[in-house]
């Protein structure tokens, strides 16, 4: 059994965004749904729907981000 970085993908309310995928991109979301699928012992779920679950997964993992967020949001103390 794979082991996936993506698990069950949440209901929630979209908002809708367009975007063009590369062929081979596409390809692979299918696989990947297909697997995703198999290993819940499900049928595979709609390739698109990985799209968010994979970029919340990315962001949250991404540290340089995370890092780079803080010091944004953070507040600058005055002298």
């Amino acid at each position: 059994m794979a082991k996936l970085k993506l698990g069950l993908i949440a209901e929630d309310k979209p908002v809708k965004v367009t975007v063009e995928l590369p062929a081979s991109l596409h390809r692979d979301l299918i696989a990947y749904a297909d697997i995703l699928g198999r290993e819940a012992g499900q049928p595979p779920a709609d390739p698109i729907r990985l799209i968010v679950p994979m970029l919340e997964r990315f962001i949250a993992t991404d540290r340089e981000f995370a890092k780079a967020r803080r010091t944004i949001s953070s507040p600058k103390t005055e002298s």
